[in-house]
């Protein structure tokens, strides 16, 4: 076969969930491999799952207003690495809600990836067992979805 016969596709926009797992830090390196070969956007996205805070937690706005700016400060690290490696347009996302649900019914259709990368597993959650999450994700996700481990 010769190289022109074989023409691998090329992702444009990239979208990696991210959290502080071993398997969501493997599914960012690969998304940002895979965005700088295919000179693509990188969006990511976190989400605040609702079943990791407690009824009192979700009741106080500081609470809540506090998670945000943690999480927002974790993506925009991963934002500078990602910039540093030579990813020149690179988005971040906060969601809330039940991680892969969130992901395919919200998320996807409001940034319009082209391919979605994540982790086979989460620290948090029932996601620490793949067959939740991410499968959810693999199966049901209109886009391409490479899951990582």
């Amino acid at each position: 076969m010769s190289s022109r016969e074989f023409n691998p596709k090329r992702f444009s926009k990239i979208l990696v969930g991210v959290d502080d797992s071993p398997d969501a830090q493997l599914a960012f390196r690969f998304a940002m491999n895979r965005a700088k070969q295919d000179d693509s956007e990188l969006d990511l996205v976190t989400v605040i799952e609702e079943n990791d805070i407690n009824i009192y937690q979700a009741l106080d706005k500081n609470f809540i207003t506090q998670k945000r700016t943690e999480l927002e400060k974790h993506l925009q690290n991963y934002r500078k690495i990602a910039l540093e490696f030579g990813i020149k347009k690179v988005q971040t996302y906060i969601a809330e809600g039940e991680a892969g649900e969130t992901i395919v019914k919200n998320v996807i259709p409001s940034v319009d990836p082209d391919l979605l990368v994540i982790g086979s597993s989460s620290k948090t959650g029932m996601a620490k067992y793949f067959g939740s999450q991410a499968s959810y994700m693999a199966k049901h996700a209109p886009i391409s979805v490479l899951v990582v481990r």
